[in-house]
């Protein structure tokens, strides 16, 4: 008859079984995200895409009208259910292009105020693209004689930035679809906050097809968060997933040389309703946005710019494209690069892959810069990926940008790539 276990040996039997089902488990812990198609992802390959950086020079050379876009940044798009694209931009340049040569005697066309206007349109407009591919018109508030921004700025002199936009339907469920533009709402400020301390994220609301603007909602307060810095301003990039968007925002700290990257979360379909958004705090969602943490932290050679974009690559892969802040100094505003992860919270991996995108020529090289790449999915074809970014003249502290970016258009127009991804092997 067999001797009855000891209840010294059946603890060490357990514990073996614990030991050998962690063990079992360890490997199958990876094993998911292969198994669904999560894989790591760099840039590979980039070539220029000379159709959309020629069309928006085309367009804003083009003087048959003197009251539509002749350059800008921020450069965000969504196709509208007719063919149709919307570009979104922030700051924006108007008025008449005259051919070269420039005051200064080089070869550049260059931009002139007509009598009683302006050369340059704060803070926003937007631009219509055909279902061809023509830019058509330019979107603007006010009056032909005296165009304003097209998302109105606020009673205190505060702005808005619009950033991603998506189609939606107008109720959870409904057949009329609208657009939705998330917006940067920033009050006016000086030192480090010249260009507007972070206040609110909002979402304005488009009738379609006729694009007029409805109304504006706050849906992200930051008011709570005392120091303007780690306030965090929504809607650098937007992806569908399931029966969720995510939007993912970032933080301004002014002496940090990238910035923190955050994930909220919206029931599909229901951006303008403040109540569904949920914010990832590092261990759950939840309502309160004051206790959000970044899920890519800034610091050492990690970071994002002030603006980036998201985007899903096959089935299971997120990818996030950034100027690569933490290279430090112009670096930081010459070069893209990427971050992977297997779900919007990360854990995300990058650093990884690099490029340099062109800049136009001009006789200081050093004072001209690349940011916000944003990636273009509808526009996106034959496994590569059109991604613009933007172009700026950064002169010497104290010396006025307009100037130099009116003798010279091609300063403030976006570029644009076409980008191949490949796996990182991870």
């Amino acid at each position: 008859m067999p001797k009855a276990p000891t209840l010294r040996t059946t603890a060490v039997a357990a514990l073996l079984l614990a030991v050998a089902a962690l063990l079992w488990a360890l490997p199958r812990a990876a094993a998911p995200d292969r198994a669904g198609g999560c894989a790591g992802r760099r840039i590979a390959s980039w070539s220029v895409d000379s159709r959309h950086t020629g069309e928006f020079a085309r367009y804003g050379d083009d003087n048959t009208r003197v009251d539509d876009w002749t350059g800008g940044d921020g450069t965000h798009s969504v196709r509208l259910p007719d063919g149709r694209t919307l570009w979104l931009f922030s700051d924006t340049f108007l008025d008449r292009i005259q051919p070269p040569p420039n005051p200064q005697g080089q070869n550049r066309r260059w931009r002139t105020a007509d009598a009683g206007g302006t050369p340059f349109l704060r803070h926003n407009s937007a631009v219509l693209m055909s279902p061809s591919g023509l830019l058509e018109r330019t979107l603007t508030g006010g009056t032909p004689a005296a165009p304003g921004p097209f998302f109105p700025d606020l009673p205190d002199g505060g702005w808005r930035w619009p950033v991603h936009a998506s189609v939606e339907p107008r109720t959870p469920g409904a057949r009329e679809k609208v657009v939705r533009v998330l917006l940067w709402n920033r009050a006016p400020g000086t030192g480090p906050w010249l260009f507007g301390v972070p206040r609110s994220t909002e979402v304005a609301t488009l009738s379609l097809p006729g694009l007029r603007l409805e109304g504006i909602e706050e849906t992200v307060g930051q008011s709570a968060v005392a120091d303007p810095g780690r306030r965090v301003l929504y809607g650098a990039a937007a992806v569908r997933d399931g029966g969720w968007t995510y939007v993912f925002g970032g933080d301004d700290p002014p002496s940090a040389p990238g910035s923190s990257a955050y994930v909220a979360r919206v029931p599909a379909g229901r951006l303008a309703d403040r109540g569904g958004w949920r914010f990832w705090d590092g261990a759950r969602w939840q309502r309160r946005a004051e206790r959000a943490r970044p899920v890519l932290r800034d610091g050492g050679r990690r970071g994002v710019g002030s603006a980036f974009t998201v985007l899903r690559d096959g089935s299971a892969t997120w990818v996030l494209f950034t100027m690569d802040t933490g290279r430090g100094g112009a670096a930081g505003l010459r070069t893209i690069t990427g971050y992977w992860a297997c779900s919007p919270q990360g854990p995300w991996h990058g650093p990884v892959g690099r490029l340099t995108p062109p800049r136009p020529p001009a006789p200081d090289p050093h004072h001209i810069a690349a940011y916000n790449p944003q990636v273009h999915p509808e526009l996106s074809a034959d496994g590569e990926l059109l991604l613009s970014y933007d172009i700026n003249w950064l002169g010497p502290p104290g010396v006025p940008a307009d100037t130099r970016l009116n003798d010279d258009v091609d300063l403030y127009r976006p570029r644009f790539v076409r980008v191949r991804m490949a796996d990182t092997g991870r």
